[in-house]
């Protein structure tokens, strides 16, 4: 108390009880672009240095993506600042990210004087309309005596129930007013439990199973969480799936992980999971990639008996309804889950091994008709990546090979967006330099994909935070491309690239780079980015007509001509 104390009494404006506030509640780091709006932030953040550290980013939308990341990645609520009007419209990407992908997040936004409102003032936005679709809870600070209680309010509110992400608008007159109020304090984040009860029914249930299938994902794991879960699917038996882009929440080189319910679902998962006599879901919120357009089970009731966990009372029963829904947390649920007793019967074990054959069998993908086979691209750097090793990726066909053919280890973590965001590998690879410059950090983008956030290079540049950044180049955006030649072959329009020279833009911003032509180069370039000390960028010709793993554009082409024709 002596502490806050002495801390409040040197407190001079709005904006340095807000930072000190956010020190206390355990933040670290802040992304974002400077603002006049914010200008009394800025002055706060200038003296926790080093508590609180703020990375320069270079575009709102590339700091919203990594305070979205951070988020992810660390279990914090990624904190982002952004300017007004225009400000705000370019992060509105990451908060839509946050939010399909429930992770915590905190953007503040510089506002007009209070004085000013509802004159159209020169940038002038109403947030609660903007954002509130788009955010678990949207506010405004009017009076600095309220910064604590509603700095502190954003902060539970973020890591609540579903976690996701706040917007809270900060008028520059309230922040630069005078103020000596005491910044708020940490908080303690509950997390519901299962009752006794819903645990007694759910192991009636599972031992009446022949083939149960868990599926988990969603956000507010910890390590802890994620270690109990791996216990309970051991034990018991039980095969997994992983909801769309969380792949890294167990261990896909356990006995248990049978592949991703995701986009581009194949045939095999969509089988796996049409043909189980229970699902077990913990933690996801059924969105359209898990249930393949919810075409495998038609809401609002499955086939087979649905047993859904959630920390969030509001996705129990939203899209389908369950014959055992439990209102817990992640890491409650799978505590006590890891504590239940063996009934692992032989039908079940039979069933866990069909599905990690079936999974260990996709894994490899057939050579590719390209200069740089992107097969043998991920052959090598399954054997060569560290155990610790971070990947993330952006949106497009690309991300095909990180997020099927690639075995993530229980120490590797993938950082993706459930929302289909393209840029998002490139900020989220900066955020995880920063957040552990120790680790190697790999990023896959595609040429359409890298160009919407290839300026955050120069984020990395300055926070000295550069990630090696797999550019695959195929001088199209493959994913629309690709359904532009399933439904109007032959006529390609609005998806060609002409690309600039990726190797001698990365240069300028001070990375190594190099481009790789073939296949056969790859390893002993990959072997030189690993070891720069600058980061690296390689830029890998993979060509259009490897357009996806499994089909060819000549063949995707073909298909559609013979499906239009009649």
């Amino acid at each position: 108390m002596a502490a806050d104390t002495a801390k409040s009494a040197g407190a001079t404006h709005g904006g340095d009880v807000l930072v000190r506030s956010l020190v206390n509640l355990g933040a670290t780091r802040a992304f974002g672009v400077p603002g006049e709006s914010f200008l009394a932030v800025l002055d706060g953040l200038h003296d926790s240095r080093g508590t609180l550290d703020f990375t320069l980013c270079r575009n709102e939308g590339g700091a919203a993506f990594m305070a979205e990341a951070w988020g992810k990645l660390t279990g914090a609520p990624g904190i982002c600042f952004v300017t007004r009007g225009p400000g705000a419209t370019n992060a509105s990407i990451g908060v839509h990210t946050a939010m399909q992908d429930s992770t915590p997040m905190i953007l503040f936004v510089g506002q007009i004087g209070t004085r000013d409102r509802d004159r159209e003032a020169f940038q002038e936005v109403d947030y609660r309309a903007m954002f509130g679709p788009l955010a678990k809870w949207v506010t405004e600070i009017d009076e600095p005596g309220r910064i604590p209680e509603l700095v502190s309010r954003a902060w539970a509110t973020a890591l609540s129930g579903r976690p996701g992400p706040v917007v809270v608008a900060l008028p520059e007159d309230m922040l630069s007013a005078p103020s000596d109020v005491a910044p708020c304090g940490p908080l303690r984040r509950p997390e519901a439990a299962p009752h006794a009860s819903d645990l007694e029914e759910l192991c009636q249930l599972l031992s009446r199973a022949q083939r149960p299938l868990v599926i988990a994902g969603g956000g507010g794991w910890t390590g802890q969480g994620r270690d109990d879960l791996a216990r309970f699917l051991e034990v018991q038996g039980l095969p997994v799936l992983s909801a769309f882009r969380y792949h890294d929440l167990v261990d896909n080189r356990g006995d248990f992980y049978a592949g991703d319910a995701g986009v581009g679902m194949t045939p095999r998962v969509r089988a796996l999971i049409s043909g189980a006599d229970l699902v077990l879901a913990l933690n996801i919120r059924f969105g359209e990639m898990v249930m393949d357009d919810w075409t495998i089970h038609t809401p609002p009731r499955m086939a087979p008996v649905l047993i859904h966990a959630h920390g969030s009372d509001r996705e129990l029963n939203k899209i389908y309804s369950a014959d055992l829904p439990i209102h817990a947390g992640p890491n409650r649920m799978a505590e006590a889950l890891a504590r239940l007793d063996r009934a692992t019967r032989p039908e079940v074990e039979d069933c866990r091994a069909e599905a990690r054959a079936g999974y260990e069998r996709a894994i490899s993908a057939p050579a590719q008709p390209a200069p740089v086979d992107m097969s043998q691209v991920m052959a090598h750097l399954h054997e060569t990546l560290p155990d610790d090793a971070i990947l993330t990726n952006g949106a497009g066909n690309f991300a095909i090979w990180p997020n099927k053919h690639f075995m993530l280890s229980a120490g590797q973590r993938l950082l993706a967006p459930q929302s289909g965001a393209m840029g998002y590998g490139v900020p989220a690879a900066i955020a995880a330099r920063i957040a552990y410059p120790g680790r190697t950090v790999l990023c896959f983008a595609g040429d359409g994909d890298f160009q919407m956030t290839c300026s955050e290079l120069g984020t990395a540049m300055q926070a000295d935070a550069r990630p090696v950044i797999l550019v695959l180049n195929n001088g199209t955006y493959g994913t629309i491309r690709m359904h532009q030649e399933r439904h109007y072959p032959d006529r390609v329009s609005g998806t060609d690239l002409v690309n600039p020279d990726f190797p001698a833009l990365a240069r300028a911003y001070g990375f190594h780079a190099e481009r790789v032509e073939r296949t056969e180069d790859f390893a002993a370039a990959f072997d030189r980015a690993l070891k720069s000390t600058t980061g690296a960028v390689l830029e890998l010709m993979v060509g259009a007509e490897a357009l996806t793993p499994g089909q060819t554009l000549t063949q995707i082409r073909e298909a559609g001509r013979k499906a239009t024709s009649g």
